[in-house]
């Protein structure tokens, strides 16, 4: 592992160990894969303005994500059916986040009960959740993960119907393991889409609100107008993403929809971004221009498949020396000196 220099390297090592209908899952995009390339070609569009003679001899990364404190301004996206790219599955990433201090988000669709995974260890842990066409699976879910330790709901909305993903058409895959969490013991085999609540709308906020006292974060949201009828709504957190590309083509890149939505939100909620964070560099550009964390997805998936825990453990190495470097030399000794000033364009 300490050949690995950068986050991509881990694709090559993970594509010779997945099968090609796993790693077609994972990699894919929808249509004409714009959005997919587009969310790291739109980092790189971005400059990055130092401030010199800063003392930087001592570097603090840590933040604070919905009033609890993490190590790093760095989570772990929600990914479905982590069990195509190793036998321990949802559990070895929990594990290595809750040790690491970073946010672990739980997909619905994992391969591992969110019970199994809530006992790794103390962490900061979110549920994501799929609204179910059968309502009551979606309230015993909400209601577990609230009895397991849980602190947010991370409901996803922009999902109502899989984008059309021509990889997956290639290469479907024939079974991605069970789904204990919407109690389905059937193999993932693209279908439990077809589980998801097509008729989900704002107005049932209130319902799911009224499910426990956890608080709410909503991911998906790329209109300003979005964002601000979600905090309207009482989400205390919104991500801005595009479903790593793998949802509407030709979206913008989540980078470029930032700045946007946290004009929007006006500190009303706090703003994450997923899609297309490869660098530490990229982190810093996001907070500069008003995301309070990141989230990755493709990069802790393919360090999973290629090597287990000391590759999501890499990971993590990389990612937190990177942004160390990268703070240093913008002269922001902390994150809260990563202001709007340090990004050009």
């Amino acid at each position: 592992m300490t050949t690995i220099a950068n986050l991509r390297e881990f694709e090559a090592l993970a594509r010779a160990r997945l099968s090609p209908a796993a790693y077609a899952y994972y990699a894919g995009g929808s249509w004409d894969e714009l959005t997919l390339r587009d969310n790291e070609a739109a980092f790189a569009r971005h400059r990055l303005l130092p401030r010199v003679l800063v003392d930087v001899a001592k570097v603090d990364p840590t933040t604070s994500v919905l009033g609890q404190p993490v190590a790093l301004p760095v989570g772990f996206a929600p990914a479905a059916s982590q069990g195509l790219a190793h036998g321990e599955a949802e559990v070895i990433p929990a594990r290595v986040a809750a040790n690491r201090g970073l946010v672990y988000c739980l997909s619905t669709f994992s391969n591992r009960a969110l019970e199994d995974v809530a006992a790794v260890g103390r962490g900061v842990r979110w549920f994501q959740l799929y609204v179910q066409k059968d309502r009551g699976r979606s309230e015993d879910m909400v209601r577990r993960a609230a009895t397991a330790g849980y602190s947010a709901i991370l409901l996803t909305v922009d999902l109502p119907t899989a984008g059309y993903r021509e990889r997956e058409i290639r290469e479907p895959l024939a079974e991605g393991g069970s789904l204990p969490n919407i109690g389905s013991a059937d193999s993932y085999r693209g279908s439990n889409v077809a589980l998801i609540d097509e008729s989900l709308s704002w107005t049932d906020l209130p319902w799911l609100r009224g499910l426990s006292n956890l608080p709410i974060v909503i991911k998906g949201i790329l209109d300003p107008a979005d964002a601000a009828r979600a905090v309207e709504h009482g989400a205390t957190g919104i991500i801005v993403s595009n479903h790593g590309g793998r949802q509407l083509d030709r979206a913008p890149a989540s980078i470029d929809a930032l700045d946007r939505v946290v004009d929007a939100v006006a500190g009303r909620a706090e703003v994450y971004l997923d899609g297309g964070v490869r660098r530490g560099t990229d982190i810093v550009t996001a907070l500069a221009l008003g995301a309070r964390a990141v989230f990755i997805g493709r990069p802790y998936l393919y360090a999973l498949a290629a090597a287990g825990e000391a590759g999501i453990l890499r990971c993590v190495e990389i990612l937190e020396a990177e942004l160390r470097t990268a703070m240093k030399l913008l002269g922001a000794p902390t994150v809260a000196g990563l202001t709007r000033d340090r990004v050009l364009g």
